[in-house]
C-alpha cells in the first residue's frame, strides 16, 4: 500500500530524528529508541495523516501529531507486554522492551514516551494553539481510564469469563478502538474550522474501524503465523481471553469484520477522492496478515 508506505518512511524519520532528543540516560534513551524504532506498521500516525488529508490538509501539518499518536501506542505496547498484565516475551518479532533491557527500564520508557507525546502535541508547529489544546484532550481522554488504559483493565478482568458480543465491543472500544478514534480525529483538528458534520463522519468511520482492527487481531491470532504476525500465535487462546471468534466462531467473526468495514466505508460516503486513503487503509486493516 503506497499510502501507508510513504506515511511510515515520513514518521519513521521524525521519531528518529525526534526521539534522541533531551534524555538524561543513555539506558533510558535507548530503552525509548527499542520501544518506538524497532519495526511497527504506524497505521495509527497513518490514519492521522489520511484524516487530515480527507480535508484537504497536507502531511507536512500533520506529522507531528500522527508521531505523538505514535508514542502513546508505543508505550502501551511496552506496558501491556509486562510481566504483571500480558507477560509477553515477543513484540514485532523481536525481544519485548522489559526482556530486552530489565522491567523497571521498560516501565520508565514507557512512562517517559507518554509524556513525550503530549510534549509534541503542546510544541506541534504550524497548528493553532486551540487546535493543539485539543489535540491533547482528545489523546489523553483516548489514553486514560476513560480509554485504553480503562480497556485494558477491562480486559485483564475478562480473563477467563464469557463475555456477551455488546460486552467485548465495550472493552474493545476502549482498549483498541480509542486510540484509533483519537489518531483519526487529531487529524482532522490540523485542519482550521473542521465543520462538525465532516468530524462526526470520520468519526463514526473510526469507531467502526476500530473494532475491525480488533476483529482482525483476533483470527490472525488463531490462523495468523508467529514469523509473521511478530508475536506468539495462540497467545489470547494460552490466556483464556474472551476474543471475537472463540464468541461469534470464525465464521461468524469473519462477518461482523466484514459489516465493521462496511460501516466505515459508508461513514465516508460525502468525502471525495481525498479520502481515498482512508479507504484504502480501512481495506488494509481488515486483509492485513500481521
Amino acid at each position: 500500500m503506497d499510502f501507508l508506505e510513504t506515511c511510515r518512511g515520513r514518521v519513521d524519520a521524525e521519531l528518529d530524528r525526534r526521539i534522541t532528543a533531551g534524555s538524561v540516560s543513555e539506558q533510558l534513551q535507548a530503552a525509548m529508541r527499542y520501544s518506538v524504532l524497532g519495526g511497527g506498521k504506524r497505521i495509527r500516525p497513518a490514519l492521522t495523516i489520511a484524516a487530515a488529508s480527507a480535508l484537504g490538509q497536507g502531511l507536512d501539518a500533520a506529522l507531528v501529531p500522527a508521531c505523538a499518536v505514535e508514542l502513546v501506542h508505543a508505550y502501551s505496547l511496552v506496558h501491556d507486554d509486562l510481566p504483571a498484565m500480558d507477560n509477553d516475551e515477543l513484540r514485532r518479532g523481536r525481544p519485548t522492551a522489559h526482556i530486552a533491557f530489565d522491567e523497571a527500564t521498560a516501565i520508565l520508557a514507557g512512562d517517559a514516551l507518554q509524556a513525550l507525546a503530549f510534549e509534541w502535541l503542546a510544541d506541534a508547529p504550524g497548528i493553532e494553539i486551540s487546535a493543539r489544546l485539543a489535540m491533547i484532550q482528545e489523546l489523553a481522554r483516548a489514553s486514560g481510564h476513560s480509554g485504553m488504559v480503562g480497556g485494558q483493565a477491562i480486559d485483564l478482568e475478562s480473563v477467563g469469563k464469557n463475555l456477551t458480543l455488546a460486552q467485548l465491543e465495550t472493552m474493545h472500544r476502549h482498549k483498541t478502538g480509542a486510540l484509533i478514534e483519537a489518531s483519526v480525529r487529531i487529524g482532522a483538528l490540523t485542519v482550521p474550522g473542521i465543520r462538525e458534520h465532516s468530524l462526526n463522519n470520520l468519526t463514526r468511520y473510526a469507531k467502526a474501524l476500530g473494532l475491525a482492527f480488533q476483529v482482525q487481531d483476533d483470527l490472525l491470532d488463531i490462523e495468523g503465523d508467529t514469523e509473521i504476525i511478530g508475536k506468539p500465535q495462540g497467545s489470547d487462546i494460552a490466556r483464556a481471553k474472551p476474543t471475537y471468534p472463540a464468541l461469534l466462531g470464525l465464521t461468524g467473526a469473519r462477518e461482523h469484520l466484514a459489516s465493521l468495514l462496511s460501516k466505515a466505508l459508508e461513514s465516508l460516503q460525502d468525502f471525495g477522492p481525498e479520502a481515498d486513503p482512508l479507504r484504502a487503509m480501512a481495506d488494509y486493516v481488515v486483509a492485513r496478515t500481521h
